[in-house]
């Protein structure tokens, strides 16, 4: 923009070659996205104290450059608008949020949250802020273990669970398997019968009396009537 003795254009200047007056001054202001790095002791909903590192992307919106320079003491909207809101906003938003969330789950919530509130109170003033990406929450070492442990222990009851029902899986199995076997031998049983192990006994025997063996047969001798037969050898 441009400052002619204390009177500001209301024109902002693009980049490149502008036509200006030499009694005139030029106010430069970047409109690149630039980074703002916070590192802070904030409070928890339980009123626990973890440590919150979080930065700020954001740049200046060209058209408001003119308006900014007016009204910001020096032009100097970062330390004045952008600094001291992000660091309030930042410590407010935390506030809501319960510290064991933040070890995992609601980390991303938590800077989407304080770009949202954030972007609310310095876009009027010409900021947009682009995002508040957190970079590190620190727990107090307490709750972190107990965390850990928790963690540790969902993990042994879902191994456990995992354990117990390939168990039962296999017990059915086996059910299932000699139950089948019982089946059959109450088939097999109930198709056997005393004259049928009698005619098997007599295939038997005449097969093992023409054999090449040299064997005495005594037929009706054996227990149920059934040949003996006497190895000569």
């Amino acid at each position: 923009m441009v400052d002619f003795f204390g009177v500001v254009s209301d024109q902002t200047l693009r980049a490149g070659i502008n036509p200006v007056n030499p009694l005139a001054t030029v106010i430069k202001y970047s409109i690149q996205t630039q980074e703002h790095k916070e590192a802070m002791q904030v409070l928890s909903r339980e009123g626990l104290t973890i440590g919150l590192e979080v930065s700020a992307l954001y740049r200046l919106n060209p058209d408001s450059a003119a308006r900014v320079y007016k009204t910001v003491a020096g032009g100097d909207y970062e330390n004045i608008i952008l600094i001291p809101q992000f660091r309030s906003i930042s410590r407010a938003v935390t506030a809501s949020f319960q510290a064991s969330a933040l070890y995992s789950t609601e980390r991303e919530r938590l800077g989407a949250s304080i770009q949202e509130e954030l972007g609310k109170t310095v876009s009027p003033r010409g900021v947009t802020i682009e995002s508040t990406p957190i970079r590190n929450v620190a727990l107090p070492s307490q709750l972190t273990e107990a965390i850990e442990q928790k963690q540790r222990a969902d993990q042994e009851s879902q191994r456990m669970e995992f354990i117990l029902t390939k168990e039962k899986q296999e017990a059915d199995r086996k059910r299932i398997e000699a139950k089948g076997i019982a089946d059959f031998q109450t088939i097999v049983a109930a198709g056997i019968s005393e004259q049928l192990l009698r005619w098997k006994g007599i295939e038997a025997t005449e097969k093992l009396a023409n054999s090449q063996n040299t064997k005495v047969i005594i037929v009706g001798s054996g227990k149920d009537g059934l040949p003996i037969i006497l190895d000569t050898k």
